[in-house]
């Protein structure tokens, strides 16, 4: 007890001093957050060896983070997103893998390695990009939208990744497992498979299939039938508490239930967050949520920073800086002309290129998975653990220099911007989104009408958007 009080209060209180003094400078939570896991860390070593296990529980922020977003979104919003998450993302991770597997082949490593290290280091960091564009109030804006399809392909990719993984486990050796008995290939991978909870494991293609399609068709059906009662009986026992309990229910059963079947639960979260989108209780959900999204996504960020191995860091760092920066080069070399494919302009260019330009947190379970199957070498696992690591730590001077970028960008009052492309309908347009067309606006959504919201003034046009009200 006296050991969790004690890195209890250190992690706050790095928390609590370091992220308001980011803050003020400009540079964003994330940053805080990260520089006071460094400092705890590496610097001053006041945390140890249950950085590790830490960072395991803190990325359920991840999952709450996409619950929260799918709260925001409509099944048919998604549905118009198809073209997005198909073009965007897919083309995003097969150039990035397919670039960083032809530098990893030129330093000299098989192909084998070379394509699991693409696939590692191609997906970006969900926590972090979702985390800022939220906090600059990006998330409504061309390049925040674009920005969103691509994090979300890559975390349905993870899924087939990990399945993918195992055919590049070419001439596996026996391996001594946890119970002391020789296991090989897939089988040491997995753990032996002993105290697994899965409902999948050893079962056939066929009833795999049919198992995850039942857990995916049960959110649904939950979603739309069974939410609604639920709410109503916890209403009817006057605790708040209970809202808060329920709300934490819900996300840790979906996550549980998609681990048992073998799922990503961030992805299982962020479908039943569009199957509850339209229900009344939405933002019931968002309020009791968003602290405890708040202080994991805190918690993980502190423990990237805290779990960098800073002896290997010292042997070599302009050699791990200059890897770092190659992975960020070229996958914004990648975005830059798939953004520029898909009719991304100006800001939103800028922003989509810079945000997603880091390697992510789903590098450090592809890189474990990797390593158990001796796909990657310890070794070199470490050292690219440390990279990932480096890259999200860049990342919000990326942010700070798409700041700088923005205001260099032509003035939007006398340049000649590009229309919206509208995908949103509704029987009412609002032509004008001035202090009028605002009153007007929240007038006729009260009624109980939809509206699409226009204006020729792009600054006025952003102000909405950071407000959350969508508008072209």
């Amino acid at each position: 007890m006296d050991t969790f009080l004690y890195q209890a209060s250190i992690y706050l209180a790095a928390a609590v001093i370091a992220v308001p003094i980011a803050a003020r400078l400009g540079l964003g939570s994330v940053l805080g957050y990260l520089a006071a896991g460094i400092l705890i860390g590496p610097v001053f070593g006041l945390v140890g060896s249950e950085t590790q296990y830490l960072q395991h529980f803190a990325e359920f922020g991840v999952v709450m983070i996409l619950f929260l977003i799918g709260l925001e979104l409509e099944p048919r919003a998604l549905w118009a997103m198809r073209h997005k998450l198909l073009g965007l993302g897919g083309l995003q991770i097969l150039f990035s893998t397919l670039a960083l597997m032809g530098a990893a082949m030129v330093a000299g490593q098989t192909w084998q390695v070379s394509l699991a290290i693409g696939l590692a280091l191609s997906l970006s960091s969900t926590a972090i990009v979702l985390q800022t564009l939220s906090e600059k109030g990006l998330m409504q804006t061309g390049g925040g939208r674009a920005s969103f399809s691509v994090l979300l392909t890559q975390d349905i990719a993870v899924i087939p990744i990990l399945a993918f993984l195992p055919l590049l486990a070419t001439g596996l050796g026996p391996q001594i497992g946890n119970d002391g008995s020789i296991q090989r290939g897939e089988e040491a991978a997995h753990g032996g498979g002993h105290g697994s909870l899965s409902l999948v494991e050893g079962m056939p293609g066929w009833a795999v299939t049919l198992i995850t399609i039942g857990a995916i068709a049960f959110i649904i059906l939950a979603g739309i039938y069974l939410t609604r009662p639920l709410f109503r009986f916890i209403h009817a026992s006057n605790l708040r508490e209970m809202y808060t309990a329920l709300a934490l229910l819900i996300v840790v059963g979906i996550s549980f239930l998609m681990t048992l079947v073998g799922l990503s639960p961030a992805l299982g979260a962020f479908l039943a967050g569009v199957v509850l989108a339209n229900s009344e209780f939405r933002h019931e959900l968002e309020s009791d949520l968003n602290p405890f999204k708040g202080l994991l996504l805190g918690l993980f960020f502190i423990t990237v920073g805290a779990g960098i191995n800073y002896r290997l860091s010292l042997a070599s760092p302009g050699d791990l800086i200059g890897l770092a920066l190659l992975v960020i080069v070229a996958k914004g070399l990648v975005l830059f002309f798939v953004g520029r494919a898909f009719g991304l302009r100006k800001r939103a260019h800028w922003m989509f290129t810079l945000s997603l330009a880091q390697a992510g947190e789903f590098g450090f379970v592809l890189l474990a998975f990797s390593r158990q199957l001796n796909v990657i070498p310890a070794a070199l696992s470490e050292k690219l653990l440390l990279i990932i690591a480096l890259s999200m730590l860049i990342t919000p001077l990326l942010f700070i220099l798409y700041d700088l970028l923005s205001k260099r960008v032509t003035d939007p009052r006398t340049a000649d911007e590009e229309p919206d492309k509208i995908d949103e309908q509704g029987p009412v347009i609002i032509a004008g989104i001035g202090r009028f067309g605002q009153i007007v606006n929240r007038l006729v959504r009260a009624s109980g009408f939809k509206t699409v919201l226009l204006d020729n003034d792009m600054e006025a046009v952003q102000l909405m958007r950071r407000f959350g009200v969508k508008s072209f």
